[in-house]
Parts: structure tokens; sequence; C-alpha cells
């Protein structure tokens, strides 16, 4: 089973035969059989070469960099296997027509929002008294659903996530995390360090799952498509964020499996140490591994696989094939 690398270190990648080894700045090196490698995701001062991306692209293999907070800089695509001329039309053609994109940027806001409520939901059963918040995501959710603007859509995501973050103080049995509100770049404390790393992670897991479909990752829906980076990711990530992220954030934290001691205070911010990276890289890959029922399917699917299949659904879409429709968690 192919898996991900994560390289914290310096040093340097590299090419030798039919295989990858990675030489730290100390001189040490370690072999990466290529065969059991789905992407490389780099937090460290990694240098690489020409002859390295020829070797990935024909290998397909992902590169994506992290900068020092572990914000996600951008990825070495090779996007050539998969390209399709009819889909990127179709995309294109879908962005323009405004009915279509807001239809569409709606759907992920939609899912996005649900998600966020299923789980204040879940933990209001476990007698966390989260009504207020569930009733005023509620309406939100009504608020969107007949909104008519991007602009409009995207006000009411942002108020949403702001009562949506107002009830993780209740949620997150632990005296040592407050959260008082987000903030990024950098993060000033350790929820935000830790939302922030979670979401780079997830852009990065749905780019991946763009790569395996005739999609391409320029042209979202939500955030409008520009000229610096991927935004489609962007786009799908909302709906997992609550379902992925925010999950795994709970259970390291309630479990007591990431403690204060996981972080690093600098001059402008906090963020995860590399310990604390590799604490929480470990949790969200078990998440990303777990299997659930999923829809009329005979087997359950894991969270990854539950990527792509959001990704066929808004291919079909895109197709005139089935209306899109965002997954949204069952319990």
């Amino acid at each position: 089973m192919k898996e991900s690398v994560y390289i914290f270190s310096s040093g340097v990648l590299k090419r030798k035969d039919n295989t990858l080894f990675f030489e730290t700045a100390e001189g040490n090196k370690k072999f990466i059989p290529v065969e059991q490698v789905k992407e490389i995701l780099v937090f460290g001062e990694v240098n690489i070469n020409k002859k390295i991306l020829e070797f990935l692209t024909q290998k397909e293999i992902m590169l994506s960099y992290f900068n020092h907070y572990g914000y996600y800089m951008g990825t070495f695509y090779p996007r050539e296997h998969y390209n399709s001329g009819f889909m990127i039309l179709n995309q294109a053609k879908a962005y323009i027509d405004e009915k279509n994109r807001i239809y569409i940027a709606k759907q992920f806001t939609i899912g996005a929002a649900k998600n966020s409520l299923r789980i204040l939901k879940y933990y209001n059963r476990r007698e966390k008294n989260l009504d207020t918040y569930i009733k005023e995501i509620e309406k939100n959710i009504e608020k969107i659903e007949k909104e008519e603007s991007i602009k409009k859509i995207m006000a009411w995501e942002g108020n949403t996530k702001q009562t949506y973050f107002q009830a993780f103080n209740i949620i997150i049995d632990n005296e040592d995390f407050r959260f008082i509100y987000r903030n990024k770049r950098p993060p000033k404390d350790y929820i935000n360090a830790l939302i922030s790393f979670s979401n780079s992670l997830i852009y990065t897991f749905v780019l991946k799952e763009i790569y395996q479909t005739h999609l391409d990752p320029r042209i979202g829906f939500l955030h409008s498509s520009n000229f610096r980076r991927f935004t489609l990711n962007l786009d799908v990530a909302e709906i997992f964020k609550p379902v992925i992220g925010d999950r795994t954030i709970f259970s390291v934290l309630n479990k007591k499996v990431i403690s204060a001691k996981d972080f690093e205070k600098e001059l402008n911010g906090i963020l995860l140490n590399e310990k604390g990276k590799r604490k929480f890289l470990e949790q969200i890959e078990e998440r990303m591994g777990q299997t659930i029922k999923y829809g009329n399917l005979d087997k359950k699917v894991s969270y990854r696989r539950l990527i792509r299949l959001e990704l066929y659904k808004l291919e079909k879409h895109l197709m005139n094939e089935k209306k899109y429709k965002p997954f949204v968690m069952e319990w």
C-alpha cells in the first residue's frame, strides 16, 4: 500500500537508479522505495533538481512544500496523466455561467456548514450544551440556501465558521487550550496553530485526489480563480475540514495526545514543533484511513476515498449527468 512521506529535516532529495533517497545536512541517507510513495510532503529546507522532478513526473508523485509555520506553500504537480480538455472546458464553462457557479459554490458552503452542525450535534448529545450554536448555524444554512451571490454566500460562510469556532471551548476538555478567535499568519495561540496546520494538510490531501481525476485544480467556484494559486482544492476542502481536521483536533486534545510542550513560541506567534507535527500527522493519517458506510455502496470507504468520490460527483455535475450534492456526515 502506498504511503505519504513526510520530510522534516533539512537536506537534499535525490534519485539513485530507480529509487529515491534523502540526504540530511549531516550526511545521513535514508532510502525511499518509490513504488511505496503516493506523495511527498516537505516541512524542512529540502533541495531538489531537475532530475528528481522528471523522476517524480514519471512516477506520478506530488511534491508539496510547507513553510516554517506549517502553511501550505505549493506543489510540484505532474498533471499530464489525467489531463482532459473536455473536462477543463466544462469546468471553465460552469465557472463563467454565474447561475451554475453560484449553485456549486452554495453546495460547498452548505456541505461545510452541515458537517459542522453534525459535529456540534454529536457533542450536544454528550451533554456539551451546544444548543445556541446549533440553532444559529441552522438559521445560517437557511439563509445560504436563499442567497444568489458569491459575496453574500461567503459572508454567511464566515458567520457560520465564527459561530462554530465559538463552540470549541465547550467541546475541548483541556484547560491548557482555550480558543478566543480565529487568527493566522502566524497563529497567536495553540488552537489556531492546530487549525492552520490541519487545514494546510487537508488542502494537499484534496489536491492529491484532484490529480487522480480529470478536474483542474486552478478552476474553483467558491474561491475565485486567479493567477496565484489552486482554488478547487480550497473549495472541496471546506466540506472535509470539520469531518477530518476538526475531529482530529478534538481527539488529540481531549485525549491529551498533544500538549503545550508540542508547540514553540516565536516573536510573532505560536506553531507546532517537529514533535507536535509528527504527532498530529500520525493522528490525521489514521483518520484518513478510517472507513465509513457511504450511500448505497456495499462496502465501507476510507475518508481519503471519500474525497475522491466527492470529486467524481462534481465531474458528473459538470458533464450534466447528475446535480452535485455535497457529502454530509450521517451520524
